[in-house]
């Protein structure tokens, strides 16, 4: 949280390599392995430059705007298109908070030998979702100190990963399951991606422009590649079927419930914090301490009934929609310079990042080499492009007196 201090460059690194040191990120690394080590690396990489640029530039129209992520999307879509796109954030992150919870819960349950019972996994689920919601609460008394140093030992701890894995003389010969180049790509692409409507709440406290977009682009490249290269490697390596059996299988376990805990506390930490202030762009009035109880609690309910099976749809999903929405915004920011927050809903905006949307499960069904968001967001933003050439485009209403006071 803001607490009115400027964000350096080493600042906005260690805040966006730290959103990185996730559980969920590790698990994602883990679903690459059909593809060996060095292909998998490349595709993490190559991946990661594609969605952190995107990322980076996006977090700069916060800080030039000095406006937060939800806010800037009004340039684009106007008031009550940001609006929907804060909907869709919510949902997002409310779906992430669930997604943290029930990896932290089953890991705890794998690691500890607890039982594998319904309502211990439910009492784990209250359990943690409980501490995030300290987390969050505290966050701007003294508990950010304590979120750094947690950061330092999550990473210190993944070193302690990495030297065991490499401790390994050899790795699984041929990894169960299958994946396209495609495929693994866009699950490289996509997580940056999850931050788009999040990154502006923070870079918009950076204290220059290069700090701004290096900080955040370094930063999230650095720390969520990491976690998909021990990922990808932790399951090679030790011939696990996932990330929890690796970690069992390295003999981490003390070390390995301090890693899932922190890593969920840290990360959750973020995404209902980041919920809030979507819902604060719809109901600016609400008292936000209530709502980070209301968020966590919504959360924490979603992950005992969350279909985990189906995370690698989940992420797409999340591609699909920002993917295209943040193309929108990026063209009419950088290319088209306008400004629509004055309007209650831009269409042309709107119906260029349903077209986008339509595009990427296009290609995700084509499963072309090039994943689907690079493709959705060029086809999102040549439809924003001609609508605006378009003589008495789709247009947006202005906001009447009332609706500029509310």
């Amino acid at each position: 949280m803001n607490n009115g201090k400027k964000i350096g460059a080493p600042g906005m690194f260690f805040l966006w390599s730290g959103a990185a040191i996730s559980l969920a990120e590790i698990m994602t690394g883990s679903l690459i392995v059909p593809l060996g080590l060095k292909k998998g690396i490349a595709v993490i990489l190559t991946g990661h430059l594609i969605g952190c640029l995107i990322l980076a530039l996006t977090g700069l129209i916060g800080f030039q705007k000095n406006t937060s992520a939800l806010k800037s999307s009004r340039l684009a879509f106007g008031r009550y298109g940001s609006y929907a796109v804060s909907v869709f954030n919510i949902v997002q992150l409310i779906g992430w908070t669930a997604v943290m919870l029930i990896q932290c819960a089953n890991s705890i349950r794998a690691i500890a030998g607890s039982p594998a019972g319904r309502l211990f996994f439910m009492a784990l689920v209250l359990g943690v979702g409980a501490l995030v919601a300290v987390w969050v609460l505290f966050a701007d008394k003294g508990l950010q100190l304590i979120n750094s140093a947690a950061v330092a030992l999550l990473f210190l701890l993944c070193l302690v990963i990495i030297g065991l894995i490499l401790g390994f003389r050899h790795m699984a010969s041929a990894a169960s399951g299958t994946i396209s180049t495609g495929a693994a790509l866009e699950l490289s692409i996509v997580m940056p991606l999850s931050w788009l409507p999040l990154i502006s709440d923070y870079t918009m406290n950076a204290k220059s422009k290069k700090s701004c977009f290096w900080g955040s682009f370094l930063g999230y490249f650095a720390g969520s590649s990491f976690m998909y290269i021990i990922g990808l490697a932790a399951v090679l390596f030790t011939k696990s079927q996932d990330i929890t059996g690796a970690i069992l299988h390295l003999g981490i376990g003390a070390a390995g419930l301090v890693v899932v805990v922190l890593a969920t506390v840290t990360t959750t930490y973020l995404d209902v914090y980041s919920a809030v202030m979507s819902t604060l762009n719809i109901l600016p009035r609400a008292p936000k301490r209530l709502l980070i109880l209301i968020i966590t609690a919504a959360g924490t309910l979603a992950a005992m009934f969350f279909p985990i099976g189906q995370y690698q749809n989940f992420l797409y999903a999340i591609g699909s929609i920002f993917a295209p929405v943040f193309s929108v915004v990026l063209v009419d920011y950088f290319l088209l310079r306008a400004d629509h927050s004055a309007t209650r809903i831009n269409w042309a905006a709107i119906l260029s990042a349903a077209v986008g949307t339509f595009a990427y499960y296009v290609f995700l069904r084509l499963d072309w080499v090039l994943g689907s968001t690079v493709p959705s967001m060029i086809i999102a933003a040549a439809a924003y492009l001609a609508a605006g050439s378009i003589p008495g485009r789709l247009g947006a209403a202005p906001e009447t007196q009332a609706e500029k006071k509310a």
